[in-house]
């Protein structure tokens, strides 16, 4: 469906792993609109560059005004209750989830799914580089921004090879549980890990587990950090961090599995610098670095920390967290709680809800802030943006490490902090 079509609306196009598969279709010749709300994502620097345009606001007469002959739509702003994509259905036009579009284009190309909880961002924009750099051209499709030595996040390749993240998360909330995943059928499928996320849709671990091994009996070869071998030199990074070194190794691992040698794999590798809020360095004020990372699992927030701890052994690392939705802060209450451990001082903020979710569960941040008090001295509780500058500019000093933490949109924060 999504090949033969011309002219393709994406609702919600900013989302990031909507952002990259609407690059991939205007690279591959379609016309492409888009909409979505006005406020400012990681993906706007990607359809700008891209040059794709989007609308602000939701309203049924895009449909009229772009006329698409396909609608593909994202689980967020009302997934398929959304009044655009309910206008398309009244028009006869088809309409798609995310995950079921993106399984479509992977059809016809030797596929390579990055699944896992944590990591995947990264594995993923790995292989394709290491891809591109082989001379192999691979299409992909990678959720996240901008790429430092890639690019772009989406990209038609006319190699035999399609890379692309595997989302365990829901194919269509409230209509389609089917984990996005398992629209793909990989070749190979790496997996970086299976964590407890995603609470609203998966209630324990076991049923995590469950999508995961069915994504894997679709699958010819499954790669995991088990099938690696730790005994071989580091691999050379601008990226820190352990967790950045078992991802590369994943990478490596599948690259290989490809056609690409090592020592390719491994010189691709070098000139990596992460993807967009993947420990990246934001900025630097009068001797403070300031960093941005997408951590908003305790695992993340965890590692997060400990690379940033590895670096900077002797600074003082300034935590700034903003919980991402009520299900997954109120399940993972005391993961939460100890996961900051390596940081000096944590500031708190209140939860920002996804567009998905309504219901507070009885929660704020600052239930969160009282239980991370029981395990760590130095713990602020700042609910706004306001407050988070306020009570930063009454404690930075010269040396201190600062991140700014969340799947939130505290990753705009900092711009007026810095």
């Amino acid at each position: 469906m999504i090949t033969k079509a011309k002219n393709i609306h994406f609702v919600g196009i900013k989302g990031i792993a909507m952002a990259s598969l609407a690059v991939w279709a205007k690279e591959a010749g379609k016309l492409i609109t888009g909409t979505d709300i006005e406020e400012h994502f990681p993906s706007d620097e990607v359809l700008s560059k891209a040059g794709i345009s989007v609308d602000v606001g939701f309203d049924e007469k895009h449909i009229d005004t772009h006329k698409p002959d396909l609608v593909i739509y994202t689980g967020a702003h009302g997934g398929r209750d959304n009044e655009e994509v309910i206008e398309a259905q009244k028009r006869n036009i088809p309409v798609l989830p995310h995950g079921k579009a993106l399984g479509q284009v992977m059809e016809g190309k030797r596929q390579i799914t990055v699944a896992g909880s944590h990591g995947k961002t990264t594995v993923t924009a790995m292989i394709a580089m290491i891809l591109a750099k082989a001379g192999l051209d691979p299409s992909y499709a990678i959720g996240s921004g901008m790429i430092s030595g890639l690019g772009l996040p989406g990209h038609f390749g006319r190699g035999e090879w399609f890379v692309a993240e595997g989302d365990e998360y829901v194919t269509d909330p409230g209509h389609d549980q089917t984990p996005r995943f398992l629209w793909q059928k990989p070749e190979i499928l790496v997996i970086t890990n299976i964590d407890l996320d995603h609470p609203d849709v998966y209630p324990d671990l076991d049923s995590i587990a469950a999508a995961f091994d069915r994504l894997a009996s679709q699958s010819k070869t499954v790669i995991t950090t088990r099938d690696l071998s730790l005994d071989t030199d580091t691999v050379k990074l601008l990226v820190p961090g352990v967790h950045n070194q078992l991802n590369a190794r994943l990478a490596i691992a599948a690259a290989k599995r490809s056609g690409v040698s090592d020592g390719q794999a491994r010189a691709a590798l070098e000139g990596f610098g992460g993807a967009k809020r993947r420990f990246e360095k934001i900025g630097e004020k009068d001797g403070i670095l300031f960093y941005d990372d997408y951590a908003h699992h305790p695992a993340e927030i965890a590692a997060t920390l400990a690379a940033a701890r590895g670096i900077f052994p002797k600074n003082r690392i300034i935590a700034i967290f903003q919980p991402h939705t009520y299900s997954r802060t109120k399940a993972l209450m005391d993961e939460f709680a100890h996961s900051f451990g390596d940081g000096d001082v944590i500031i708190l903020t209140d939860i920002y809800a996804s567009a998905r979710e309504h219901d507070t569960m009885g929660i704020t941040g600052e239930t969160l802030a009282h239980e991370t008090k029981k395990y760590h001295e130095n713990v602020q509780f700042a609910a706004t943006k306001h407050d988070v500058k306020t009570y930063l500019f009454s404690i930075l000093t010269s040396g201190d490490i600062v991140f700014f933490m969340g799947a939130g949109d505290i990753g705009q924060w900092e711009k007026e902090v810095i």
